[in-house]
Parts: C-alpha cells; structure tokens; sequence
C-alpha cells in the first residue's frame, strides 16, 4: 500500500520493580510488573490488528536482552528495535525520523491505554491522509498516540515529559508550523493508582494478584 502507515509502539520491559513504578503503591512490583505486561500485549495485538501497516516495537533495554523472550507475538509485520540513548523526545525523534526518511507515514504510541483500540489507530492513520498529523491526548495531558506526515524536531525537543502539558505545547507547536492536526478524542493511560478506576474489568484480577516477596 502506497499509503501503508509504519505504526512505532514504544515499549519498556515489564519487570518487577522498573515498570510502572508509580502504580506500586496500588499494586505491588509484581502487580504493577503484570500489568504493564499485560497492556503491552495489548497494545501490540491493537498496533497489528489495526492494519494500517507494519509494526515495530521499539524496546528499552535493547530487544537482545532475556527478558523480551516470550513477550511478542512472532508475525510477518512486527519488527524490533532499540530506543537507544536520551530522554523520551530524543528516543522517539530519532524513531520517527527515521521511519519518514524511509518514505512512510509514522504513528508513535505507547503501552499505557488500553482504550487505544484497532479502530482508533486506524482512524488516526486515515486522518494523516488529508493532514500533516493526528494527535490522541490522554486525559493526564500527555497523549497517546501522535501519527505524521512530516518531521519537525520541535516536536520532540525541550518538553517536559510526563507533566500536564505535553499535549498542549506538541498542539502549539504544530500550529507554529502551519500544518493541519486532527485531534482525536481524549483516553486514559494507566500512570498513577487514581488511573486504576478506569482500567477495563477484566484486566483487574491479574493486575491486582498480591506479588510475592514484594520488592521496593
């Protein structure tokens, strides 16, 4: 497909006491360790069953490491790779570069939401049809999802990451550039325990399993 979107799903291994850390105090390492795995599965079974073109998971730490044996699917679509050094903005600047100097639409997403089904990731690809970027915003003020056309580090460089306005300055800064942005409605990522009351029924009871040997 000549249109075919190149999905980046960035992802941090689900290890007891390094994943979703500020989820600890609700669930435990292991608690918190489970889910995260639980939501990256998710969010990779969403990235390939969406359609919308190939799928690359872009790990820390590098995709070599034990723990990633086992994690993902085998499919002809997906590929891994490593993030590599920086902050956030440099990892996924340097991703997202690289996928449109190869010629493809990008579309950056994370692991934290687990309302960012098939559907909505194909509707942002379909927007990047007719506009320059689609923005997903999470209602922490961060976003979930950001899909271009285009490549202007301004998008990546000197944002607070993690703070409520993430999603307003990357909005600004692609009005700054003149480009036209959809903005698709607001979800939840899963961040901090007061998130938890949002997570999907059926996610609770593994999520919830009290860990063993609870780690700090």
């Amino acid at each position: 497909m000549a249109n075919a979107v190149h999905v980046i799903v960035f992802a941090k291994a689900p290890v007891a006491g390094l994943a979703k850390t500020r989820l600890i105090p609700a669930l435990g390492a292991t608690g918190a360790a489970r889910l995260a795995a639980s939501m990256l599965k998710h969010a990779v079974e969403q990235a390939l069953s969406s359609g919308v073109g190939t799928v690359e998971v872009c790990v820390t730490p590098a995709p070599q490491e034990p723990t990633w044996l086992g994690l993902l699917p085998n499919h002809a679509a997906l590929s891994l790779s490593d993030q590599g050094q920086g902050d956030l903005g440099e990892r996924m600047a340097r991703a997202a570069q690289r996928a449109l100097d190869a010629g493809h639409p990008v579309l950056l997403m994370g692991t934290d939401c687990p309302d960012l089904s098939a559907e909505r990731i194909r509707m942002a690809a379909q927007a990047l049809l007719t506009n320059d970027a689609a923005l997903v915003p999470a209602f922490d003020g961060g976003y979930v999802l950001l899909a271009l056309n285009r490549f202007d580090a301004s998008l990546f460089h000197d944002i607070a990451w993690s703070t409520p306005s993430v999603a307003q300055v990357t909005q600004s800064r692609i009005a700054l550039l003149g480009w036209r942005l959809v903005t698709l409605p607001t979800l939840q990522d899963m961040d901090e325990p007061e998130d938890l009351r949002w997570l999907p029924a059926n996610w609770l009871p593994a999520a919830e399993d009290p860990p063993r040997g609870s780690t700090s």
